[in-house]
């Protein structure tokens, strides 16, 4: 196990949706990699305060131009050919 595969691991260790074997070498890593721990630790408490917190209101202007912009890529995803 190295950095980069905890990187490319760490949302299904963080979800627990890990088999054994591969969460056990995710933890022995972690124990002698203070900079994984530290990017699994603050990725652990930013998922807790975002799903802790309440939804800000957009404002209006910014919703807006958030759904023009959605339905302008939407509409150059249904333009494209069929492979």
């Amino acid at each position: 196990m190295n950095c980069k595969n905890i990187i490319r691991e760490l949302s299904n260790y963080l979800d627990d949706a890990l088999d054994q074997p591969l969460k056990t070498s995710i933890e022995h890593h972690l124990e002698g990699c203070e900079d994984c721990r530290i990017v699994v630790d603050t990725t652990k408490h930013t998922v807790q305060i975002f799903c802790n917190s309440e939804p800000a209101p957009l404002p209006e202007e910014t919703r807006t131009r958030l759904r023009d912009a959605l339905f302008k890529h939407l509409g150059k995803i249904r333009s494209q050919p069929k492979a």
